[in-house]
């Protein structure tokens, strides 16, 4: 880090938007943060639990500004600096030039200090440091700092990514999620990429009656060799806007994945297209797991009795403990009103689990199952029906074209028995 003299933009402080528009992975990168306070070291800390930061190695260290200072003396530094300081405003800047002293000039530092002073933000900012911010900040804002002075380099927007996984098998989660994909792509316009991962029993070929020789199982074996040109042979295209990496349904093979056997493919698959629906199975496995912690939004989809709800509810807690930054999943409950069948109403359902409610999905067999036997969608059997405007206004919702209200989720309700139970839980 050099203090070079520089002409600034003479503007008041503004931090950084929480809200994570065109989103860009942050290249691997080395971050070193030295706080003061224990509640600091946290906030830094949590910004790992963000997609854009999978590729960071970010480590936490007590001292601030001198400890910095003592500990380059004798180690190399790394990409980004980040340094917290009570100092005063008066007091700052000579003790930065302590820490450019024995930094590489390569290197970045972020400051974040207590002092709300624009006249010694524009000082720093001409003196050299990358970015000043002002305690109290958010995990948000230092995410969206570090994005800018390193995702911005040459590095190309991400596409929305959204996963979709069945609270119980057989639930639907498969069939919404094409009809989901169907919706964004024409009522958006805009190009969506179908990925199946169920490769043993998957069936997005079956529902956009397609049958291509190569999809996603070609892709997960030939992960070291992936790159653009080989993503984009092996996709398919289903109709105008939708591609498909379809599951090749054959048991000639077993897949025993790893957590990893997904990432560079979805990661590819993000920077080709604006939207990325994940088909995920009704499974829990390293891979699932790494897959839905990396995702931008994530539906659940349920059908409203007990054994979807205790899944429902396992799944959204697991979910909302392993993203605390990141968007909770919604929920969408399928098939209800299914004649003689005792339900859990949609919005108790929601409630006790704790999720918003997207939507309800009447059980229409003879729709449904004339779509799946056609290889089509719901819109191609029947344009007018009105579940088309649920996977329109879905569709909306998770590309962030729409907003909801807040306090989506129901209120307070009374349950009985083993609902009340897993309420409790």
């Amino acid at each position: 880090m050099t203090f070079i003299e520089t002409d600034a933009p003479q503007t008041d402080i503004e931090a950084p938007g929480d809200a994570v528009t065109g989103a860009r992975l942050i290249p691997r990168i080395t971050i070193q943060a030295f706080c003061e306070h224990s509640q600091t070291a946290q906030i830094i800390e949590d910004t790992t639990h963000d997609r854009r930061m999978s590729k960071v190695a970010l480590t936490t260290h007590n001292g601030g500004l001198e400890g910095a200072v003592e500990t380059y003396r004798t180690n190399p530094t790394p990409n980004l600096i980040i340094v917290e300081t009570t100092l005063p405003a008066d007091r700052i800047e000579a003790a930065l030039q302590r820490l450019a002293d024995v930094c590489d000039a390569s290197t970045r530092v972020v400051v974040i200090g207590h002092a709300n002073d624009v006249m010694l933000y524009r000082s720093l900012i001409r003196a050299g440091v990358s970015e000043y911010l002002v305690m109290p900040a958010t995990s948000a804002t230092i995410i969206n700092a570090i994005s800018d002075l390193f995702a911005s380099e040459g590095a190309g927007r991400i596409g929305r990514s959204i996963a979709f996984i069945g609270a119980k098998g057989g639930a639907g989660s498969s069939t919404l999620s094409h009809n989901v994909a169907w919706s964004i792509a024409k009522s958006l316009r805009q190009d969506v990429l179908v990925v199946d991962l169920d490769l043993p029993f998957g069936t997005v070929g079956l529902d956009f009656n397609q049958d291509p020789p190569q999809g996603i199982a070609d892709a997960v074996y030939a992960n070291d060799k992936m790159d653009a040109v080989m993503l984009d042979r092996l996709m398919s295209k289903a109709a105008n806007h939708i591609n498909l990496l379809a599951a090749p349904a054959s048991l000639d093979r077993t897949y025993d994945l790893n957590e990893s056997s997904f990432e560079q493919i979805i990661e590819l698959s993000q920077k080709q297209v604006p939207i990325v629906i994940l088909d995920i199975p009704h499974l829990w496995t390293g891979w699932v797991r790494r897959t839905l912690a990396a995702v931008d939004e994530i539906v659940i989809v349920a059908e409203p009795d007990l054994a979807n709800l205790r899944n429902a509810k396992a799944l959204a807690d697991t979910i909302k403990a392993m993203r605390p930054s990141e968007n909770d999943p919604v929920l969408l409950v399928n098939k209800t009103g299914i004649a003689k069948r005792p339900e859990i109403p949609a919005g108790e359902f929601a409630s006790s689990i704790e999720c918003r409610l997207a939507g309800q999905i009447a059980f229409e067999p003879a729709l449904f199952g004339t779509a799946a036997n056609n290889g089509q969608m719901i819109a191609e059997v029947s344009a007018t029906h009105k579940v088309n405007d649920i996977f329109r206004s879905l569709g909306l919702q998770l590309t962030g074209r729409q907003t909801v209200e807040a306090g989506g989720r129901a209120g307070s309700i009374n349950l009985p028995g083993l609902l009340r139970k897993l309420k409790r839980a």
